[in-house]
């Protein structure tokens, strides 16, 4: 009572601050808590980050050596191919003359069309003749009819898959390219055609595909697939191809990885401004000649 007597006796300016410093004073302990908590929760996730950025520079660093290891394999399977490979199309085709230490050949091994349910497969019908030491990349050429759309079934995938693998029965071929202009419709069903055929071809053997410059830069949907290369082509290129060129020859390059193997130029539409340390792929809209051959070989070096 004295001590309640002696505090209404202060003026208002002295009780107000007893008031704040009281206040204050029990708040210590709720706030030294607080503060410990703080310090808690700030070592929790100081100590989250660290382990998130480990968990992240770990992933990255795994996928590097994924990618290196990759990398490694498709070296190996496409380190005994020569620096220029010459396409020999359907027709009666005599390369004979060419030097095999110099060139190989990736040659029309079949034709298959996809209509309505079917698969069909047409071989090559036309003569080529090769040097016996020649290397070689079996070649398929996959079209669809645009009149008998193909359904795109499971069941024409493994037809298709079984049609491709079976150019490694052919002699000397450990290399195999599959050329199949496919549109955005089609291309779920050829991402599971190549992951198919990867499954189903020995490991020694070399999976390339052709590709359309577009899938190489803005529209790549290439980097996953289970592929040695695609080989971007330079030539008869439609819709933004001019400008795809344009950027070429200001010294930009493809962004999908499978693309920085090589290139597909023809005879008729030579290209400048080219990294010569990639391998090329070259069409020929006539028959080969030894002038033709030489003319290729002499601008690659």
């Amino acid at each position: 009572m004295a001590a309640a007597n002696r505090l209404s006796s202060l003026p208002v300016a002295h009780k107000l601050f007893l008031l704040d410093s009281l206040m204050y004073t029990c708040c210590l302990p709720v706030r030294r808590l607080c503060m410990q908590q703080s310090r808690k929760l700030i070592l929790i996730f100081a100590g989250a980050s660290i382990l998130i950025a480990s968990l992240a520079f770990g992933f990255a660093k795994g996928r590097l050596v994924v990618n290196r290891r990759k990398e490694a394999v498709t070296a190996n399977r496409l380190q005994g191919l020569p620096h220029v490979m010459l396409w020999a199309w359907e027709r009666p085709t005599n390369l004979r003359f060419i030097n095999p230490n110099e060139a190989g050949v990736a040659f029309l091994a079949r034709t298959i069309c996809l209509h309505s349910g079917e698969v069909e497969v047409r071989p090559r019908l036309q003569p080529l003749d090769l040097p016996e030491e020649i290397r070689v990349m079996a070649v398929v050429r996959v079209e669809t009819d645009a009149a008998r759309k193909p359904e795109l079934s499971a069941q024409q995938r493994d037809q298709l898959a079984g049609a491709i693998v079976e150019l490694t029965k052919l002699p000397n071929v450990s290399h195999v390219q599959i050329d199949f202009d496919a549109t955005k419709s089609e291309r779920a069903f050829y991402r599971k055609l190549i992951f198919d055929v990867r499954r189903r071809l020995p490991d020694t053997v070399s999976l390339s595909i052709t590709a359309l410059a577009s899938w190489c830069t803005d529209d790549d949907w290439l980097s996953d697939l289970p592929i040695d290369e695609a080989v971007p082509m330079l030539f008869r290129m439609a819709g933004d191809g001019k400008q795809i060129a344009r950027r070429l020859d200001a010294g930009e390059d493809f962004i999908s990885r499978p693309c920085l193997h090589s290139y597909g130029i023809s005879t008729d539409e030579p290209r400048s401004g080219l990294s010569i340390a990639r391998r090329f792929y070259v069409f020929n809209p006539e028959p080969w000649t030894e002038a033709s051959v030489r003319a290729i070989l002499e601008s690659q070096r």
